[in-house]
């Protein structure tokens, strides 16, 4: 048996490390961790405007992108890890399809191991094109709630699909679900179930992309002087503890008891919290 943990950060210097220094427990003492846990991949993205993940506000020259994104993605690969890009900015046109940076980036990542997770179908469309044998991975940005479409998304030319978390511990839905192998269920989301402001937020974090990659900014970061204006919502001030509580919390022992059984494998994790036998890491 093995379940499959899909953890956020690798070019966040803390975290990454963490989550190396993880990669390399797992791998030799197994025996510290519950059985079958496998972290199948890496996500984050680069302060870039096709980012629709956490607000990575900055710039990048094609020199650095040249020199800083092997290193980033090299240091997880090197251990067997993919890095996923969340390339999920839902505000992208078309003219947004020929940054010269985003597409350089891909291009580097584009080598038999990473991914992309994506939300826009006319982004999808592009990478596809210009990345054909790259994995895509189709976002829980979606919002898909009917299992209809849900059936639908999932007998497309996706790897993985990210559940919506408001399925989470609604087995009676989860049961009818096909293609479970390919879906990965987000068990410690930080939402509210059902929130009437989750579309808003991801626009909110796409708009930020696009306004505040630019050396302006950077010249801001460098200077200390940077300021990154948060989506403005009280649940985001959660932490683990507090959202233990909520009905979209996934606990390490239902995993084991009811999804994996259930025929659920993958697990992304936002933010990293995973349970040893005797702990917390």
């Amino acid at each position: 048996m093995s379940v499959r943990f899909h953890l956020p950060n690798f070019v966040d210097r803390f975290n990454g490390s963490m989550n190396m220094t993880l990669i390399s427990m797992i791998k030799r003492m197994p025996r510290m961790f519950y059985d079958g846990v496998e972290i199948a991949s890496v996500f984050d993205c680069f302060p870039m405007i096709w980012n629709g993940g956490r607000i990575m506000a900055g710039y990048m020259d094609m020199q650095t992108v040249d020199k800083l994104v092997p290193q980033y993605l090299g240091r997880f690969n090197s251990l067997g890890v993919p890095c996923r890009l969340t390339l999920t900015n839902p505000l992208l046109t078309r003219e947004h399809l020929n940054d010269p940076v985003c597409n350089r980036v891909l291009d580097i990542a584009d080598n038999g191991m990473n991914e992309a997770i994506v939300f826009s179908p006319l982004l999808e469309e592009h990478i596809r094109k210009r990345h054909p044998n790259m994995k895509m991975i189709s976002s829980t940005c979606k919002q898909i709630r009917d299992l209809p479409t849900l059936e639908s998304e999932l007998e497309k030319d996706y790897s993985l699909v990210v559940l919506d978390y408001n399925y989470n511990n609604d087995f009676d839905t989860l049961a009818k679900i096909p293609h479970k192998d390919k879906c990965e269920i987000l068990v410690n989301a930080v939402c509210t179930p059902n929130c009437q402001r989750r579309g808003e937020h991801y626009r909110y974090i796409g708009k930020y992309q696009l306004e505040h990659c630019d050396p302006a900014e950077l010249a801001k970061i460098q200077a200390g002087t940077a300021k990154i204006e948060e989506w403005q919502c009280p649940h985001m001030k959660n932490n683990a503890f507090i959202r233990r509580n909520s009905p979209l919390h996934v606990s390490p022992q239902a995993i084991y008891t009811k999804y994996v059984p259930m025929g659920y494998k993958a697990i992304p994790h936002k933010p990293l919290k995973i349970r040893k036998k005797n702990g917390i890491i």
